[in-house]
């Protein structure tokens, strides 16, 4: 039998919220990135799905699990140690099911937020916000600097989205703050990085802004 903490996690918790972790995949590979570093781990959550991605029920499931142990939580988070939205079809039964839940009073209310790399609308070839409307109530999009250039070299994108990725990102933070209510754009708080013309670049796109802490 695995240990306590070897066992892999499809939900964590962490100070007041539940994350899901629905897949390990991700187009970037960004230089801060510390899921090589602590090893697939999270405050000792293991979240390396060796391929093995959750279906929605499964998460479902392991959401009911948690709440049914734990009770209270102030946001439900898609997160863990890659990029959400490449599972969107999941992610839009999860939120639909849970919003209905929330609807009939059968579980307590929670703010459902994503955290991401921006590029989902890109890679699907098509505006994913659409599909978000209504699940999604809040969005944190990692964009890290305003120079395009940049950009290539922090998030480091499969080659096929470098000449556009920057961009799309832009675009997709531009629809989202039309679409949900709360856009956050976050950066890490790198020595390279130009804070103020990247604060000065989320506000014009009528987002909030939100340096995060570099983890080493």
């Amino acid at each position: 039998m695995p240990s306590e903490n070897n066992l892999v996690r499809l939900v964590y918790r962490f100070k007041h919220n539940l994350y899901i972790n629905l897949t390990n995949q991700c187009p970037n590979l960004c230089r801060f990135c510390i899921k090589n570093k602590w090893d697939m781990k999270f405050h000792d959550h293991n979240l390396n799905l060796a391929g093995k991605e959750p279906t929605a029920k499964q998460v479902l499931t392991a959401i009911a699990d948690d709440i049914s142990k734990n009770r209270f939580f102030k946001e439900l988070v898609f997160c863990g140690y890659g990029e959400s939205t490449l599972r969107l079809q999941e992610m839009v039964e999860i939120c639909t099911d849970l919003k209905q839940q929330m609807a009939e009073g059968k579980i307590h209310n929670f703010k459902i937020r994503l955290n991401t790399i921006g590029l989902g609308s890109l890679v699907a070839g098509r505006d994913i916000t659409k599909d978000l409307k209504g699940l999604i109530d809040e969005i944190n999009i990692s964009l890290n600097t305003a120079d395009p250039k940049q950009w290539v070299e922090i998030v480091r994108p499969q080659k096929k989205y470098e000449e556009l990725g920057f961009e799309a990102v832009l675009d997709f933070i531009k629809k989202s703050t039309q679409t949900f209510q709360s856009t956050i754009v976050s950066g890490v708080d790198l020595e390279e990085i130009d804070k103020d013309e990247l604060k000065k670049l989320a506000e014009s796109l009528g987002a909030k802004f939100y340096l995060r802490e570099f983890l080493d």
